[in-house]
């Protein structure tokens, strides 16, 4: 299953969306991650200031890994993305 994210507001939802499936609670993530439960919260939130360093132990954590790949074409603009 390939999910996209492109903001860190849709990063957060995906976190969010697979711990909930894997039946972990935001402690439990951070436990297994090495964090503290607010900072799987501000992730799950779309903190822009998350670093990288840390959301790779999150995605870890969940067996989740990090892609990246060409932006598919669409017909928004620049400006509508950002």
């Amino acid at each position: 299953m390939a999910l996209l994210a492109r903001t860190p507001k849709q990063i957060g939802t995906i976190v969010r969306r697979v711990r909930r499936k894997q039946g972990l609670t935001q402690a439990a993530l951070g436990e297994k991650s090495g964090l503290r439960q607010e900072t799987i919260s501000l992730i799950e939130n779309g903190n822009p200031a998350t670093r990288l360093e840390t959301l790779l132990a999150v995605l870890a954590a969940l067996d989740l890994e990090f892609q990246i790949a060409p932006r598919a074409r669409s017909a928004a603009s620049i400006e509508e993305i950002f």
